[in-house]
């Protein structure tokens, strides 16, 4: 029986649903659903928890998405095996699906290292999904100490959404710094400091060395007491799946730009995959939203018998705490590494262009995010800084540095 088989439910099986759909209009897909919800949009789960946002209006597509794709989902139901021979994935349930093609969209899981007294905690979260976001909500009240484990971006939306909530929030993390893996010392100051304004209380370079019950002992020798615990330190691709049936794995599960995997028929999309970043040519797990639809569309259309390839994928965040926004893309380069920085600061401003070898390859901006769809543009398109006026660009965001031609293949003809 020829049938499409998704192994997982968030945006990137939805890109490949649409991708298998713009091609092949009848060939039944199954998709199998750990959580038990319909596809949400995942970032939107601190505002849920901030009210700014409810259940249905997380919702990434219609509810009747499914059905007019002619999908069927298996809700609350995992794999638990992948036999490439047979071409048959075995569910938890006891039952056996087979596929003409295989998508794997198993996205990624929160970690915590081992820490001594863990399993005294009374009360412990993460943060990654609806179920975590509603569990939440019914863990804590106004008197709520929450402390989190964590100041990368997953700990600081936690920290965001459910402020209004809580008593207090303490963020611990081993760096030296909030959201070490995006941003410098200058710009993660700027964020800090407009976290800390918010009554967030950080100890960073320190972590826990063990818990008793509702007491944190830190490294330092502080001692942190807490009603609730969210682990927030990182994530892990879910590749064990794809390792198991002998699909080649490094940090994720490798994908060539057709998204294809090493084994025949067998794709891989989303936080799971590990395919190339175009800015700075290597190979990473690219784990987010934009990443995550392009690459499962473009398994999907390929896996039905067409023909694309995903050859733009990068590191991107868009992010605002409180009224702060952050964005930051690709790779930087330091002077050391034989890159060159360009910077403007300002009270509660930072921006950051990053080039190498003739390319622009990276930029951070903070508090001032206007139009930087321009940058991302000349990273993905790998545009030689000089074809354009990289000097005004600079200072002035817009397509005035550009060629007439650039111009008028971007603007419709109008100059």
């Amino acid at each position: 029986m020829q049938r499409y088989v998704v192994i997982g439910n968030g945006v990137a099986a939805v890109g490949c649903i649409e991708g298998l759909r713009s091609v092949d209009g009848a060939t039944p897909i199954t998709v199998v659903s750990a959580e038990k919800h319909p596809v949400y949009c995942r970032p939107l789960i601190s505002y849920y928890l901030e009210g700014k946002t409810d259940r249905d209006k997380m919702q990434y597509r219609p509810g009747d998405f499914y059905q007019k794709m002619g999908c069927e989902v298996l809700y609350g139901v995992s794999a638990v095996r992948i036999d490439p021979l047979a071409k048959t994935v075995a569910l938890n349930n006891g039952d056996s699906l087979s596929y003409s093609a295989l998508c794997v969209a198993t996205g990624s899981s929160p970690f915590l290292p081992p820490i001594a007294g863990l399993d005294s905690v009374r009360q412990k979260c993460t943060f990654m999904t609806l179920d975590d976001a509603l569990a939440l909500e019914k863990a804590v009240n106004p008197a709520s100490q929450v402390l989190i484990v964590g100041a990368g971006l997953i700990g600081l939306k936690c920290a965001e959404g459910l402020l209004a909530r809580v008593g207090s929030i303490t963020v611990c993390d081993l760096a030296d710094r909030v959201l070490s893996s995006i941003l410098d010392n200058d710009c993660a100051a700027v964020v800090q400091k407009h976290l800390e304004d918010h009554r967030i209380r950080f100890m960073l370079s320190d972590s826990v060395e063990r818990f008793e019950g509702d007491k944190a002992y830190m490294k330092s020798g502080a001692t942190v007491d807490f009603d609730v615990l969210v682990a927030a330190v990182g994530v892990r691709a879910n590749a064990a799946l794809a390792k198991d049936a002998g699909i080649a794995v490094n940090r994720g599960i490798l994908v060539n730009n057709q998204m294809q995997t090493s084994v025949s028929d067998v794709y891989a999309a989303g936080d799971c995959a590990e395919g190339e970043d175009v800015s700075c040519g290597e190979k990473r797990v690219l784990a987010i939203m934009p990443n995550a639809y392009m690459q499962g569309r473009c398994a999907g259309i390929n896996m039905a018998g067409g023909s694309e390839a995903f050859n733009k994928g990068m590191p991107m965040n868009s992010i605002g705490f409180f009224g702060l926004h952050v964005m930051t893309a690709g790779t930087y380069y330091s002077p050391e590494a034989g890159g060159d920085v360009y910077e403007e600061t300002a009270a509660g401003m930072r921006k950051k262009l990053f080039s190498r070898g003739g390319f622009l390859t990276g930029f951070v901006f903070v508090g001032k995010t206007e139009r930087v769809g321009i940058y991302t543009s000349l990273i993905r398109e790998r545009i030689p800084l000089n074809t354009i006026n990289y000097e005004l660009l600079k200072k002035a965001v817009s397509l005035a540095p550009f060629s007439d031609d650039y111009r008028r293949e971007r603007l419709g003809g109008v100059v």
